[in-house]
């Protein structure tokens, strides 16, 4: 039997994407995104008979909604190969820290995988106690992405360390240095 711990985030976003998959989504839009993540315990847990918590709801996802909040609430999603990304670099630097590069389309699918490693990472980090089971990202009413696994199996190839993708740090960053 495993005790799994979920729990949901709702935050605002906008994208765009240009590969050429879906022309309507080339112009920057935005969603409301609904996050849910299911953790379970890295060892199995007997209630003691008195505090009966695995882990405290509060100690569990505190780091996480921090992340939520502070870091993609309201934040643009572009891909690193995308031109905005450079204007934004050479014209507004401080804007452009509040854009989540992704390796190619910031698609549901893509976010879903950075996210479900981020949150690896953030967990890792707190000692390793739950580790994540499934990540949940509803783009809209009728579209939603679920991922379980390793997420470095959906993630494209890097040529760089792993430590130097801000998906795999446990730190409130959503894009690189530039």
């Amino acid at each position: 039997m495993n005790a799994e711990l979920v729990f949901t985030r709702r935050f605002c976003m906008g994208h765009r994407l240009i590969a050429g998959a879906s022309e309507k989504c080339a112009l920057p839009h935005g969603h409301n995104e609904f996050i849910t993540v299911t953790l379970r315990a890295t060892k199995p847990a007997r209630l003691d008979g008195t505090g009966n918590m695995i882990v405290p709801f509060a100690d569990a996802k505190s780091r996480w909604h921090d992340f939520v909040d502070t870091s993609l609430d309201h934040a643009l999603q572009l891909s690193e190969h995308d031109p905005l990304l450079t204007w934004f670099r050479t014209n507004e630097p401080e804007r452009a820290s509040r854009i989540v590069v992704t390796p190619g389309d910031p698609t549901t699918e893509m976010l879903a995988a950075l996210l479900m490693a981020k949150l690896g990472a953030i967990l890792l980090n707190q000692g390793d106690a739950l580790r994540v089971h499934a990540i949940e990202l509803q783009e809209t009413p009728t579209n939603t992405v679920r991922l379980n696994g390793n997420p470095q199996d959906y993630l494209p190839l890097q040529h760089r360390p792993a430590e130097q993708c801000w998906w795999n740090r446990a730190d409130n960053s959503i894009s690189d240095p530039f």
